[in-house]
């Protein structure tokens, strides 16, 4: 018998298995071997059945991050020409209560602005590397930005996309942030929680209806000794330099 067609007889001899023996392998010497009892399925149980369904959310969320950032224009639909601290510095003057001024929360990111005459990610400037990767499927890349909320440990995460040489924000986030991943079309944030072994895992993904990233999964999981990261099984993206 060729060899490219044994795993056909495979699945027919599992088929022929009894109920409870899972398919450990098969091969020319080794043939069937169980793996042992299977665990007993169990069906989701509906809880408070007669309870009617809420017709509307309790509270707003803002699931939704789309807005044009006005007075940017993107050459030629290449996001890649738009100046990072460009952008930064825009959100900064559209709020600058909360940059400008003794009491303003992020009083230091504005003043270190000033020390982006070398671009981003260099110096004490708090404007991140720019990551560059097609995040909408529309074949072109898109921006993801990070500047520091400063004084304190926030993190700002952006993404923009291009749209008739518009440049839009679809997606915004603020947190103490201990690491950021892109994988696919979304964007995954780690952050610490305040339970010891434990950290927060956000996920936004590209929603075509919507043409935003939504936050698609919020889950806290277990960090410490025994437990792997979820990001240790994924690559790292390069950076904008690397990319060019």
């Amino acid at each position: 018998m060729p060899a490219r067609v044994r795993p056909r007889a495979c699945a027919v001899a599992a088929l022929l298995l009894v109920p409870g023996v899972a398919l450990a392998g098969c091969g020319d010497a080794g043939g069937l071997r169980g793996a042992g009892p299977t665990p007993t399925a169990e069906g989701p149980v509906r809880l408070w059945p007669a309870l009617p369904p809420a017709s509307s959310p309790a509270y707003e969320i803002g699931e939704v991050e789309r807005q044009v950032v006005k007075g940017v224009r993107v050459r030629g639909g290449d996001v890649r020409a738009v100046d990072p601290v460009a952008v930064v510095r825009t959100e900064i003057d559209a709020s600058p209560g909360e940059y400008e001024g003794a009491d303003a929360p992020y009083r230091e990111t504005g003043a270190r602005m000033a020390d982006c005459a070398a671009g981003a990610g260099h110096g004490r400037c708090p404007v991140l590397t720019p990551y560059y990767r097609d995040l909408t499927g529309d074949g072109h890349d898109d921006l993801t930005l990070g500047f520091r909320q400063l004084p304190g440990e926030l993190t700002a995460v952006r993404v923009y996309t291009v749209e008739n040489d518009r440049l839009v924000r679809v997606m915004s986030w603020d947190d103490a942030v201990s690491g950021v991943e892109l994988a696919g079309r979304s964007v995954i944030i780690r952050s610490p929680s305040e339970l010891k072994g434990y950290e927060y895992r956000l996920q936004w993904s590209w929603d075509r209806d919507q043409r935003a990233m939504l936050l698609t999964h919020d889950e806290m999981l277990r960090t410490g000794r025994g437990a792997p990261s979820p990001a240790e099984s994924r690559s790292t993206p390069s950076p904008a330099e690397s990319r060019r």
